[in-house]
């Protein structure tokens, strides 16, 4: 049977124990199979770099071509799981305050795919196909992977300038806008409205200037509204040809007015010479 100072020492390292277990925070042990049920940012982090761990065994795992097709596959579709899941734990480490992870590693990858030896990208980024899924290690050479990232090469291929030309028609060029009929149709409603605004307008313009002279054009300049005092746009385009032609209404009427003689400059100024003079001594 034990002594009471053993008994009494072992309670107080009971006692202690269970302390120091309310004072420490749990930490699970297993990871949360949403990255939303987690609170804390270090945990965020830890979980991150454990799933970076599963990354790093399954792609030097996938570098064995001898694993068989059936194990390549299976490994290659659990690193593209791991891939999608870390994408939502970094954004959950963004939530809580944390650095951005997604933007890091894509500034990486595009380092990475400036530096590389023929622009080819790494094993650890992986070759993409179709809706993001990527392939890994021996994974790039099973049946079917090969032609298909063949095929897409080939798409990618720069075209050169005369197969461009090829595939221009005239619908480019909008010579077949019109055999549809709906832009004769809507151009034809546009100048039916502006006829009714142009008739519009003169009837206003006549009501205005009913008591006026409006074909004097030596008593006064030709107005820009004076236009509306014609009935058709043919009668306003005679009246412009006539007056003035491709010149201008102004220049017709500067046409008409005399210009005076050297001569006649000279008379004028000896006169007024004259005028000032007699103005002077009287």
């Amino acid at each position: 049977m034990a002594r009471p100072e053993e008994k009494a020492q072992a309670m107080l390292n009971k006692w202690v124990k269970m302390r120091e277990s309310e004072n420490t925070p749990q930490v699970s042990k297993r990871r949360p199979y949403l990255a939303s049920q987690c609170e804390h940012l270090n945990d965020a982090e830890r979980w991150r770099r454990q799933i970076i761990r599963e990354i790093s065994r399954g792609i030097s795992k996938i570098q064995n071509p001898g694993l068989g097709e059936h194990a390549i596959r299976d490994l290659n579709d659990e690193i593209n799981k791991l891939m999608r899941e870390k994408y939502h734990w970094n954004k959950r480490i963004v939530e809580l305050g944390g650095p951005d992870y997604n933007k890091i590693e894509r500034q990486n990858q595009l380092m990475e795919q400036g530096g590389g030896k023929g622009g080819q990208q790494g094993d650890s980024m992986g070759l993409e196909g179709s809706s993001g899924y990527r392939y890994y290690g021996a994974a790039k050479d099973l049946p079917g992977v090969k032609e298909l990232f063949a095929r897409n090469a080939a798409k990618i291929t720069k075209k050169k300038r005369g197969n461009v030309y090829k595939y221009i028609t005239p619908d480019y060029y909008g010579l077949r806008d019109e055999e549809d009929g709906v832009l004769l149709e809507v151009e034809e409603k546009a100048a039916q409205e502006r006829r009714s605004q142009v008739k519009k307008l003169r009837q206003e313009y006549r009501l205005e200037h009913s008591s006026e002279t409006m074909f004097d054009t030596s008593t006064r300049p030709i107005m820009d509204t004076d236009k509306f005092a014609y009935e058709t746009d043919e009668e306003l385009e005679n009246f412009a040809m006539g007056t003035g032609g491709i010149l201008g209404t102004a220049d017709a009427i500067a046409a008409h007015v005399a210009v005076p003689t050297r001569e006649l400059v000279q008379q004028t100024i000896l006169e007024r010479k004259k005028k000032a003079l007699l103005d002077s001594l009287q």
